[in-house]
């Protein structure tokens, strides 16, 4: 049977469908923002927010560092931007705090070694590999090395790569997110039946995914499809400055994904078929022959 267990936790194929609000770095840098992200997810009923991590001298190639791009703090060097939304350990310990307060659970996407280790302060129960990161065996044994468990999205990659890098993990708690890496992400490259391919293909491991679309009647189809993780990134205002602004929920719309994710759950059954009894006035009412 396929679980993937982290902490006290475990996830499985008969289990709720555990709903991580992807915060990233829609925050802008902001730590009142981020706090407001988290008792967003919280209010909402998500399971776990999730952070993106960089030490940006070591996970920005070098030849993006002086390009020049315009934010809302005037024009700057992309690097010099990077630092900027980046949060210092003093404010994760600020985040830590309050995550735990309103008793949810928080990790993060590291993009490179130095990061991970900053975060292994925290003692968070889960990494996350990010798509970008898929290929990166350097980061992805600082990761293995915390002996946590681990959330691999798989956008940008080929079945190839993939299948190198679960190798690579080997025996560790692992899940696979199916993704499509564009923000936001048009109905007809999600290619939700890339679950399907995930089940033969992974016959170990929970399945899950991570939406880059807008609108929520397709992550809710995932859920139909299987996946155990949804993902999905959440934002104060999709209007704010930022790449991921527009491929994520607005407070309103999660609370309304978390609702349509429980009712397909209780939708799906068991697959037995079953005569209920809620049937059984209409039967008698509308049935000419009772057998």
């Amino acid at each position: 049977m396929r679980n993937f267990k982290f902490e006290n936790s475990e996830i499985t194929e008969n289990s709720p469908t555990f709903v991580i609000a992807e915060i990233g770095i829609n925050h802008n840098g902001d730590l009142n923002s981020a706090k407001q992200l988290i008792k967003v997810a919280k209010n909402a009923g998500c399971d776990a927010v999730k952070f993106q991590k960089r030490t940006p001298e070591i996970s920005t190639p070098k030849n993006q560092w002086n390009k020049l791009r315009e934010t809302p703090w005037g024009e700057m060097t992309y690097i010099d931007y990077r630092h900027k939304v980046e949060f210092s350990i003093p404010e994760y310990e600020e985040l830590d705090i309050y995550a735990n307060s309103l008793d949810i659970v928080w990790f993060a996407s590291c993009w490179d070694s130095q990061a991970v280790k900053d975060i292994e302060k925290f003692n968070v129960p889960i990494y996350k590999i990010a798509s970008a990161s898929l290929t990166d065996e350097e980061m992805i044994s600082e990761v293995l090395k915390t002996d946590k468990s681990i959330i691999l999205s798989t956008g940008m990659s080929s079945l190839e790569e993939i299948n190198k890098t679960v190798d690579f993990i080997g025996n560790n708690e692992l899940a696979i997110l199916h993704t499509t890496s564009t923000y936001p992400c048009k109905p007809e490259e999600l290619n939700l039946n890339v679950i399907k391919t995930y089940f033969e293909d992974f016959p170990d491991n929970i399945i899950g995914y991570s939406g880059h679309e807008t609108g929520l009647v397709t992550t809710a189809v995932a859920v139909s499809m299987g996946a155990k993780i949804i993902e999905r990134h959440i934002t104060l205002d999709r209007s704010m400055w930022g790449t991921d602004q527009a491929a994520s929920i607005e407070p309103q719309g999660l609370m309304s994904l978390i609702k349509y994710i429980r009712t397909v759950e209780k939708a799906m059954g068991d697959g037995k078929k079953i005569v209920y009894e809620s049937e059984i006035p209409i039967k008698n009412k509308l049935r000419r022959i009772i057998t």
